[in-house]
């Protein structure tokens, strides 16, 4: 049943609303240049530091679709009392969002490091970073979704939650310390599905 439900998110996901992220991540990697000159080792500095935010701000975009059309339709009540724990649902809503969101963001950050002037060494170091980070990011993304799923104004009150417990994601991964951010990553991977399963027991009530 979790394969099913990754399947059938990452299907709805790649039809249309995961590609708004992406398209938002390249819009600020090239609004950037315009904003601080085409000076390429001004660029090179602060690119890293650019794409990290632009990866954060983009994560932003999808949390109102990843729970709430569910609860609302009835689709987490059907799993509940198809015996599928709430937890187990978070975990499937997670690996889907990274699914849809963490390639298509390693690939779009080929042609955003080209805009931002990086180098060979530069983009390997954040590719890696990126790759690292993102199943921190998609299962705290999903956490946010649980909490906030039906409450008004929840796209707003999400980005008062998601980003300062993203701090740490971006605090390592533009300082290079891979393993701390690592470390961070699994904590957030580990312990967001219980407080999303919870968040969706609670919403019943």
């Amino acid at each position: 049943m979790i394969g099913r439900l990754i399947a059938r998110d990452v299907r709805r996901g790649l039809a249309g609303p995961a590609w708004l992220p992406i398209a938002f991540f390249l819009l600020v990697a090239t609004l950037v240049p315009f904003a601080i000159g085409p000076d390429a080792q001004l660029l090179g500095r602060v690119a890293t530091g650019t794409l990290w935010i632009a990866a954060l701000t983009a994560a932003l975009l999808p949390i109102e679709r990843l729970i709430e059309p569910d609860r609302a339709s009835g689709v987490l009540d059907q799993l509940a009392l198809g015996g599928l724990a709430e937890e187990s649902v978070a975990i499937a809503k997670t690996a889907a969002h990274w699914l849809t969101f963490a390639p298509l963001l390693l690939v779009a950050a080929l042609p955003a490091s080209a805009l931002l002037a990086m180098d060979g060494a530069q983009l390997a170091r954040v590719m890696l970073a990126l790759a690292i980070g993102t199943p921190g990011l998609a299962a705290l993304a999903v956490a946010v979704a649980a909490v906030t799923a039906g409450l008004p104004r929840a796209g707003a009150l999400a980005g008062l939650l998601l980003l300062p417990f993203a701090v740490p994601l971006l605090i390592f991964a533009v300082g290079e310390a891979l393993l701390f951010e690592a470390a961070v990553s699994l904590l957030l991977t580990a312990g967001s599905p219980f407080v999303a399963g919870a968040a969706i027991r609670a919403s019943r009530t």
